[in-house]
């Protein structure tokens, strides 16, 4: 399996309890469902100008996810119906803003997975600047994007991982997957939480000391 198809398999939450960065949790997908991972290709934008964000559609490798620092200006919508189907024709693997986007009809229709923080009908111009494959660091985020990090997005949040410890991560969060599985097939069994996860309840106030039987699922 693919690296990114991967990091899209083991999501967001996993990842980041194993090392991932979070890039803030004011980042969504533009349409339901949507999930992206790659590596990243940071842009910068000029505040009100998305011209950077053409010239890395231009030139950027495909199944790469650019990374759009918009200088946190929510008040236009930097990636649009067209930026979206030239990025999908490129063969990009999915594009993440820290500022609006528009014509999200447009770009769900396109298909290509958008991250955005909201939606604004204000257009940018396209002419002042800005920067691409120079480093990022998103306003939500405790660690900045570099070029050649991987990074994923899905409905549960966004998150970094280093390029040099992209390996460990992802190690880490499969070994934690297979044991999330065992927990979950022990409280199908009718364990509870308390036993399976070694939690101490004479901590909170109101226990009665003996925990509620659990119906297996399943089972009647």
């Amino acid at each position: 399996m693919a690296l990114a198809d991967t990091l899209t398999a083991l999501g967001t939450t996993a990842l980041a309890k194993n090392g991932a960065q979070s890039l803030g949790s004011h980042l969504f997908p533009v349409w339901p469902g949507a999930a992206l991972a790659g590596a990243a290709l940071p842009v910068a934008c000029l505040p009100g100008d998305n011209l950077a964000i053409h010239v890395a559609v231009a030139q950027a490798t495909p199944r790469t996810v650019l990374v759009v620092d918009t200088a946190a200006d929510p008040d236009y919508g930097y990636v649009g119906e067209i930026l979206a189907v030239a990025a999908q024709i490129r063969d990009l693997a999915g594009i993440m803003v820290e500022g609006s986007v528009r014509d999200v009809v447009g770009i769900t229709r396109c298909g290509l997975p958008v991250v955005g923080t909201g939606v604004s009908v204000r257009e940018p111009t396209s002419e002042r600047g800005g920067s691409v494959g120079e480093t990022v660091h998103l306003a939500g985020g405790a660690q900045p994007v570099r070029r050649g990090d991987w990074v994923a997005a899905d409905e549960d949040g966004a998150v970094v991982l280093a390029r040099a410890d992209t390996a460990r991560i992802v190690a880490a969060t499969i070994a934690a997957s297979e044991h999330e599985r065992t927990v979950l097939d022990a409280l199908s069994n009718g364990r509870s939480t308390l036993d399976v996860l070694n939690l101490d309840p004479s901590r909170v106030t109101g226990w009665s000391g003996a925990p509620v039987a659990a119906r297996a699922v399943g089972r009647p």
